[in-house]
């Protein structure tokens, strides 16, 4: 990040006063339609068998940063979400993930 922002941002910057962290390389902000586009791109030349765009990998981070060990206080700060409810899709996941290990590695299996 300080690399991008030291070398490759003023490389792109229309002016001075532009303080939007993410420039396209026209130089305009990266709005969230444009990201959203890239991904989506991304995601479909990687053939993962799924849809989605930035919210793919929003849930992802979420999931896996629960999975390793992330309160879901936390969690549901970065995501924003003003509902405790909301964030708990993420701890369903890893409660899966738990009883894989569990059946996988139990004594009694």
């Amino acid at each position: 990040m300080r690399t991008y922002i030291k070398k490759a941002r003023p490389l792109l910057a229309r002016s001075p006063e532009e303080t939007t962290a993410f420039l396209t390389k026209h130089g305009d902000p990266l709005s969230r339609d444009h990201l959203t586009w890239i991904a989506r791109r991304y995601i479909a030349r990687a053939k993962l068998g799924k849809s989605g765009a930035c919210h793919l990998f929003r849930h992802s981070m979420a999931t896996l940063m629960h999975e390793n060990g992330a309160d879901i206080r936390c969690i549901q700060q970065m995501l924003g979400h003003a509902d405790i409810r909301t964030t708990q899709i993420y701890t369903q996941v890893a409660i899966r993930t738990l009883q894989r290990v569990h059946a996988a590695t139990h004594p009694a299996a």
